[in-house]
């Protein structure tokens, strides 16, 4: 996989301040839009003095923020709402001011409260003059924030914008792009072969009606992505869903519960990983009619339903299963449903969540979900769904760990 495939729809907010470096910083949102990345720009007052607020808008696509209180972001906590759309954030330039002010924990404008209020990584490059970076305080907020768990990127030596010559330059932005795909290759899944079914099914009533179940197939697109991330070959058994087909993964198409369930075992034996997203109809109409039913004189209509094939049993109870993940979306009694579901069908994981919550769920592009498994349980909180996608692949793989 190219190095860049890893930047394909990740969250990428850039944080620039007042330097003369500022000018790279739109090459940087260049390219990383080009990779696929979505970027959002924070820039400090000093900063604007330099680029122009509607460059990085016309290069990244979306508004440049500056503003600590947004009266237009989410309730005025534009912060919040920024720390978590984050996978990364990078600030590029970061000047000699902004690493002092981040040491110290300063919160009192917007980009600094973001470096406050999210839990994504954060990566530093450096750009001032070299006597500004050798400086013995500007080392020690680079220690303490190094300590902190903030990686830092150069600064390069070379020659200056003052004139001088020495270690101040920031890093090229081709080189930040590499070095920021680098971090989303967990390799957490290589070697593993992960087959996972996502979005609805349709039974048939007559040629145009049908049974079905809400599902985007948003959440099973992105573990799909997420697993290509970590290493993994990926095969996506896909109900009618309209979503694009993420990079290096094997789609199969199909509509009936039927048909998913004939993909999903004929295939489920080179597969060390099965996850079931799809929202598979539980019964299908007893006939199919040829002709359109026409409304009868009558106030009801009866159909007879035959129970679907269970898939996710069926993989569980196969001769040598792979780890099988569940999927529980209800209304109500979230833990109890899910914990008996997962005991019923004899599956290693499942993964709740409470539908109907605004926001969140179907249709939706943030979700939380409860993990279960024999013996434990884990909460995922809010999040972009591709956000949740790679929480959760992290726990599968602590878990496939321990059971094999």
């Amino acid at each position: 996989m190219k190095s860049h495939a890893l930047l394909q729809n990740r969250n990428i907010l850039l944080g620039v301040c007042g330097g003369i470096a500022a000018y790279k910083s739109a090459e940087l949102v260049r390219l990383l839009t080009k990779a696929g990345a979505s970027v959002r720009v924070v820039m400090t007052e000093a900063a604007q003095q330099f680029v122009g607020a509607l460059t990085f808008q016309a290069l990244s696509g979306n508004p440049v923020h500056s503003s600590l209180l947004d009266p237009e972001a989410e309730a005025g906590m534009g912060h919040i709402e920024l720390a978590r759309w984050a996978d990364l954030v990078l600030v590029a330039p970061a000047t000699a001011d902004f690493l002092a002010r981040h040491a110290a924990g300063r919160a009192d404008e917007l980009l600094s409260a973001i470096c406050r209020a999210t839990a994504a990584p954060q990566w530093l490059a450096p750009a001032m003059n070299q006597q500004m970076w050798q400086d013995a305080a500007t080392q020690q907020n680079v220690a303490q924030l190094q300590a902190q768990g903030i990686a830092l990127i150069g600064p390069d030596a070379g020659s200056q914008a003052c004139g001088e010559v020495g270690p101040g330059r920031m890093v090229e932005p081709s080189e930040l792009v590499e070095t920021l795909a680098a971090q989303f290759q967990s390799g957490l899944l290589q070697g593993e072969h992960l087959l996972i079914t996502a979005g609805p099914t349709r039974e048939p009533l007559d040629p145009v009606r049908f049974i079905s179940n809400r599902s985007s197939g948003k959440m099973g697109f992105a573990i799909a992505r997420a697993a290509v991330e970590a290493g993994a070959k990926v095969t996506l058994v896909a109900g009618p869903v309209t979503l694009d087909t993420p990079e290096h993964v094997t789609r199969i198409d199909v509509e009936q519960a039927e048909e998913m369930a004939e993909a999903v075992m004929t295939r489920v034996a080179d597969a060390s990983l099965f996850i079931a997203t799809a929202a598979v109809a539980d019964y299908r109409p007893a006939t199919l009619e040829a002709e359109k039913i026409k409304k009868g004189k009558g106030e009801t209509l009866q159909l007879t339903l035959f129970k679907n094939r269970d898939i996710l049993a069926e993989v569980a109870a196969s001769s040598t299963p792979p780890f099988t993940v569940g999927f529980a979306a209800e209304t109500e009694n979230v833990r109890e449903y899910a914990q008996q579901k997962r005991s019923r069908k004899q599956i290693d994981m499942i993964a709740a969540n409470q539908v109907g919550q605004p926001g969140t769920g179907f249709d939706a592009d943030e979700n939380a979900l409860t993990l279960f498994w024999e013996g434990g349980e884990q909460s995922l909180p809010r999040a972009t769904k591709q956000q949740l996608a790679r929480q959760l692949i992290e726990y599968i793989v602590e878990r496939m760990d321990e059971k094999s």
